[in-house]
């Protein structure tokens, strides 16, 4: 057999043999450096494409590029001034760093993580759990993050779910064994082991034992409501030591172990399964308490000897920055699939490691390569070589969010998920709403994501919207702008500023001066001219 279990594991282990990288290794430019010298040999040089390299993008469509991708906030009017008027050499790694230790920061990749998580949720009383998802997140990625320790609390999590967001992807797949150890593969590893659940893998070389035997590290996860001071209803992850062994009627009450199904006899109760990673081959007992499971199978996961833990994450963070992963779709990897750069990934994946999984040191490096700060252009055809260009990003439904506020002055209400106490009044806020409408899957290809009518109705008709564009009243944003700004021009500059972060061309200066002149109300003119620019395809994606 041209892929045993113990020749791919023994491959596993040979590849994590390597030296821990010097403290001077890890310099995030030195290491982008030479990520952009692996990319041209891998890609484009090979391909003879090199003339076909975009330009460093410009000043401007940098710092809203990196400030919307980091923080999920897009800059301000005097960021970008200051930003034009900053002479210095190193002014765009200190933009980083500034982002980087913003509270946005957190916040921005607490609610990419959430939709991550959310949106392959078995059923809706998941959702129970997103608000504290959603802190816990912000928290550990405003702190020191440490994707390791992050996916450590993710794997091994147990308690009420309002209170410990850890808890909430095992939530998310309501304890159930099997669909609990797919999203764990695909989330950590970005391995969908879960095709090889009813047969062997048929694509990929994993066998039905393989995820049966990674099943058996979580059979005794169970969900269980629970009432708080007698009046909240919750849900707890509980582990479940003692009872039935064999498979209960209901897979969410966890049993003792875990049984792979006969297919021609489903009646009976299959193959008790020992667990078994299947990356690497080590394994455990049966018999052993849920946390020896959960603590042993997140060790190995998060382990050096495991390249996919590293890969996964650096895949994924690299295709929402640059815009295209070294594999596509982000969640789909492994050894039999096609990486467009796998030295490059390599490379990177093994400083990350080396790093300790520093995410901010991950994202520092990325906003530092070439193959970052170059212009956008479309999604390439399969035949031009990738990461010549970095590809337009549409926004995510909280950065749109973001944008409207920095733009309109918006409120986000009393009820956002910062503050709600229940999924309820987080999905029914301002940016629930927006949530709602603009709301996608992030584990998808950016080229399936599409807009919709409801969104453009959104945009074009919101009373929301339409109240916070209002001209005439004092109180909105462009309201006080028509007041404080009496030059026509200056106006149009400072809305564009505002709305997409540069200057108006000068064939757009003169078109939107032309129709101030030409309209009866100065306000309604520069109604007209914030809602164009709110409903630009500029306006919704990040260049």
């Amino acid at each position: 057999m041209p892929f045993s279990r113990i020749s791919l594991a023994a491959g596993f282990f040979a590849l994590a043999l390597l030296p821990v990288a010097a403290a001077g290794e890890l310099d995030p430019h030195s290491v982008a450096q030479r990520v952009d010298e692996l990319l041209a040999e891998e890609t484009y040089q090979a391909t003879a494409d090199t003339a076909e390299l975009a330009p460093r993008t410009d000043d401007a469509t940098f710092l809203r590029r990196v400030s919307l991708d980091l923080t999920g906030v897009p800059p301000t009017p005097e960021e970008i001034t200051a930003f034009a008027f900053d002479t210095t050499s190193d002014k765009r790694a200190r933009a980083v760093q500034r982002l980087l230790a913003q509270r946005q920061f957190g916040e921005n990749w607490a609610r990419y993580w959430r939709d991550v998580i959310m949106y392959r949720r078995s059923e809706d009383r998941a959702l129970l759990a997103a608000p504290a998802l959603y802190q816990f997140l912000t928290d550990s990625f405003n702190g020191q993050p440490r994707w390791d320790e992050i996916a450590h609390r993710f794997i091994t999590a147990t308690g009420d779910v309002r209170e410990e967001g850890a808890t909430a992807l095992i939530m998310a797949q309501m304890g159930g064994a099997e669909d609990t150890t797919a999203e764990i593969s695909r989330i950590f590893m970005g391995i969908q082991i879960q095709c090889a659940q009813c047969h062997d893998h048929p694509t990929d070389r994993w066998k039905r034992e393989q995820f049966h035997e990674l099943t058996a590290f979580f059979p005794r996860l169970s969900i269980r409501p629970v009432r708080v001071e007698g009046k909240r209803r919750s849900f707890a992850v509980v582990p479940v030591d003692r009872g039935r062994v064999k498979r209960p009627n209901n897979p969410r009450q966890g049993a003792l172990e875990h049984f792979m199904p006969d297919l021609d006899h489903p009646e009976e109760e299959g193959q008790l399964m020992k667990p078994v990673f299947f990356v690497t081959g080590q394994q455990l007992d049966d018999g052993l308490p849920d946390s020896e499971r959960r603590e042993t199978i997140a060790d190995w996961i998060t382990d050096r000897k495991n390249r996919w833990f590293a890969k996964a994450y650096v895949n994924r963070m690299w295709s929402e920055m640059v815009g295209l992963g070294f594999y596509e779709p982000v969640d789909d990897i492994g050894p039999d699939r096609e990486c467009s750069a796998p030295k490059t990934l390599d490379y990177l994946s093994d400083r990350f490691a080396a790093s300790g999984y520093d995410v901010k040191w991950l994202f520092e490096v990325i906003a530092a390569t070439d193959a970052y700060g170059r212009e956008s252009r479309s999604r390439m055809d399969d035949d031009v070589a990738p990461f010549t260009a970095a590809c337009p990003q549409r926004l995510r439904a909280d950065q749109l969010f973001n944008a409207l506020v920095e733009v309109l002055g918006i409120s986000e209400g009393d009820d956002d998920d910062k503050k709600a106490r229940n999924y309820r009044t987080a999905f029914n806020s301002p940016r629930g709403q927006v949530n709602k409408t603009f709301g996608y899957d992030p584990s998808v290809r950016r080229d399936e994501v599409a807009g919709s009518i409801p969104q453009a109705l959104f945009l074009m008709n919101s009373p929301q919207l339409a109240r916070a564009m209002s001209g005439d009243d004092r109180g909105t944003s462009l309201g006080r702008m028509l007041d404080e700004i009496s030059d026509d021009e200056a106006l149009v500059s400072e809305l564009y500023l505002r709305c997409l972060a540069r200057e108006p061309r000068e064939s757009e200066m003169k078109t939107c001066l032309e129709h101030v002149s030409n309209s009866n109300e100065r306000a309604d003119a520069f109604e007209d001219i914030l809602w164009a620019l709110v409903n630009s395809t500029e306006f919704l994606n990040r260049n």
